[in-house]
């Protein structure tokens, strides 16, 4: 199997290459290469090799460029340093991603992904550079900080990392601080689900949007639906719907 490294960083592809010589025995390291530009000329002078691993970001920029620069049809393995949640928009035609550092158990796992893909084709450029296009804008994305509230005759700043949850009652929206106070919001739930960290706060349900350590605790419930209690909250009714309980445990297990 020929493989292409396409990472930054030395000690990480050296360690990379030797992962993978124990478990490819008959892998070939056809390159390992350090940047956008030099990528794009060896994917350029040479044949698509079998595999490529590639970090996201290199010394000259992120590699979503030599997508837009190259037509890949090989499987891409990203290695990356961002957090996994942030990941979701990745299709491309990558078969997975690992996050630094690299783990052999890991590795063995998207390599098994791939022996289970190998013959499905690959997606169309056009399809490629969509999904790149999508998971740029979600790594690059700046999530919301703090918001602006009234309070009396004040304005005053909340900081996002102070606020437990956020809740609708009465056509309003409200959030609670660490300090159990509540302030009410010019946004609407589904607004604020877009301004927020998904890996911090989660929709539970049409009412609730969650931060994770605001879970006090979560207990099963009826119509395999799950309870929550939350930090300074006196409502007894906080249910995960059932439709999202399974994705909100994947959230939970990040």
């Amino acid at each position: 199997m020929k493989i292409l490294i396409v990472e930054d960083e030395p000690h990480a592809a050296q360690r990379l290459q030797t992962l993978v010589s124990g478990l490819i025995p008959d892998a070939d390291i056809v390159g390992k290469i350090d940047t956008v530009k030099k990528s794009v000329q060896w994917l350029k002078d040479n044949p698509n090799p079998d595999l490529i691993f590639m970090d996201i970001q290199l010394a000259d920029g992120l590699s979503f460029q030599i997508f837009e620069q190259h037509a890949i049809s090989s499987p891409v393995i990203f290695t990356t340093a961002y957090d996994e949640y942030a990941l979701k928009a990745f299709k491309v035609n990558s078969i997975d991603y690992i996050l630094k550092p690299v783990d052999r158990t890991e590795l063995e796992a998207a390599l098994n992904k791939l022996k289970t893909l190998s013959g499905n084709g690959s997606p169309s450029h056009k399809d490629v550079l969509h999904n790149i296009g999508q998971a740029v804008e979600m790594l690059l994305k700046k999530y919301k900080t703090r918001f602006v509230v009234k309070v009396g005759e004040h304005l005053r700043t909340i900081e996002v990392n102070s606020i437990r949850y956020f809740f609708s009652q009465e056509k309003a929206t409200f959030c609670v601080t660490d300090d159990n106070r509540n302030h009410i919001l010019d946004y609407t739930l589904e607004q604020l689900e877009e301004m927020l960290d998904p890996s911090e706060f989660y929709r539970i349900n049409r009412k609730y949007l969650v931060r994770s350590n605001a879970i006090q605790d979560i207990i099963n419930y009826t119509n395999s639906r799950l309870k929550l209690v939350l930090k300074g909250s006196h409502d007894n009714d906080i249910i995960v719907a059932r439709e999202r309980v399974q994705d909100f445990k994947i959230w939970l297990d990040r």
